[in-house]
């Protein structure tokens, strides 16, 4: 414990700022706290579907037949249909023919990656008998989330950083690999959160079919988002493969609670054996299993809230050109603003604040030394008007004549 005293006794006199108010309400995008009403710019309820009375009355007839909560693993007797009809149709979504739930997306990236490479060991207690061992090492993009990150330190396997979406990089990686003997497997996001790049799936997929590695890719900012139905980057890139593993979480795009990693049903049945984080805990609560089923329809039923989404995006990204201001990338709605310095992009995001807009200011470890930004995040409930106002912000901001990375 000396070291939580210690920390806690440096923080009084070293204060890190972080937002502390506490709101009244979720953003839908707009949100009550202390009694103001202020438009976020950071939520990552995309499709404004947290809200949506669909949901809200799914979620309700769940209470009414299930409770408030499983109490058990499913591997265990909690099991329930309405569990396996999400997992039936988040495959469907993916192109594959099973998904597996988990309780939240950080969980599905720990429990998938620290098991797999495990899952010969693990399933000996079942009486499997590796008939070859191998030895596997991760292929991971440095920009991935820290979810990954960890969830490969914890398979104990080998692990080599590839430079943000360089395919040459990987690629020499790969071969030092192949000469070693190591079983690969890649791992992606799909959309990079902090950056709003996009994965060069078709190139990740190349490369892992022609080194026979596993391609595991994390679409938790682009399940919904892209693709003509919302399928995620494989749909994007109409790019298929045996080879991918797609995970993706519940609570961005479908504004629920949940994350899941969508496979075919043989893979599934090895993962729902060997990964603690599934078999060892509960799932999520079966009312907000009911809601995403409602959200999976609205997706289906209501193409015009993505489109209105991709509308606010490039009507943002139009209303910004003239200030001047460099947008690290205008692919998808995270759309990052470069400012630089770490203090000046923490008080644009304060007197952001005071002027109703909530952006969150990313700094270093989320972003390089030098490159603090401004992560604006679009949503299909922006009207012109919250837009309108948030770049005026900008604009009188940028007006001051501040030194900005160009």
């Amino acid at each position: 414990m000396h070291d939580l005293s210690d920390i806690a006794a440096w923080l009084q006199n070293h204060p890190i700022y972080h937002d502390s108010s506490v709101h009244s309400t979720l953003p839908d995008p707009t949100f009550v706290t202390e009694g103001e009403t202020v438009v976020s710019f950071s939520t990552n309820n995309y499709l404004a579907l947290a809200n949506h009375p669909r949901l809200v009355q799914a979620a309700k007839d769940g209470l009414d037949r299930y409770g408030v909560g499983n109490c058990e693993s499913r591997l265990l007797g909690g099991d329930l249909e309405v569990y396996r009809e999400l997992e039936r149709r988040l495959g469907a979504l993916k192109h594959k023919s099973d998904a597996v739930l988990f309780v939240t997306g950080y969980m599905t990236n720990i429990g998938v990656l620290s098991s797999i490479v495990k899952a010969a060991t693990l399933a000996r207690l079942h009486g499997f008998r590796a008939k070859k061992r191998h030895k596997y090492a991760y292929y991971s993009d440095e920009f991935n989330h820290i979810s990954i990150r960890e969830g490969i330190q914890m398979s104990g396997a080998l692990r080599y950083n590839y430079r943000h979406c360089d395919m040459n990089h990987l690629e020499s990686l790969l071969q030092a690999g192949a000469a070693e003997g190591t079983t690969p497997i890649i791992v992606s996001d799909g959309v990079f959160s902090m950056e709003g790049t996009i994965a060069p799936l078709p190139d990740l997929v190349a490369l892992a079919e022609r080194f026979g590695a596993l391609l595991y890719v994390d679409d938790a900012h682009a399940t919904g988002i892209l693709g003509a139905n919302g399928g995620g980057t494989s749909e994007h890139f109409n790019c298929y493969s045996t080879n991918i593993m797609q995970m993706g979480t519940l609570s961005k795009a479908l504004g629920s609670i949940g994350g899941f990693v969508a496979v075919e049903k043989e893979v599934g049945d090895v993962i729902r054996l060997t990964s603690s984080a599934y078999g060892f805990t509960c799932p999520p609560p079966p009312d907000q299993a009911a809601a995403l089923l409602a959200a999976l329809d609205i997706l289906e039923e209501e193409p015009q809230r993505r489109q209105r989404l991709w509308d606010n995006q490039r009507y943002f990204i139009e209303q910004m050109a003239p200030l001047g201001y460099t947008i690290i990338s205008t692919a998808t709605p995270i759309l990052p603003v470069l400012i630089g310095d770490a203090e000046t992009c923490q008080r644009y995001a304060m007197e952001l604040r005071t002027e109703g807009v909530h952006v969150d200011s990313i700094q270093f470890p989320a972003a390089p030394v030098g490159q603090a930004r401004l992560r604006f995040m679009m949503n299909a409930g922006h009207t012109r008007a919250q837009i309108d106002h948030a770049v005026s912000v900008m604009a009188r901001l940028a007006g001051r004549g501040e030194r900005l990375v160009a």
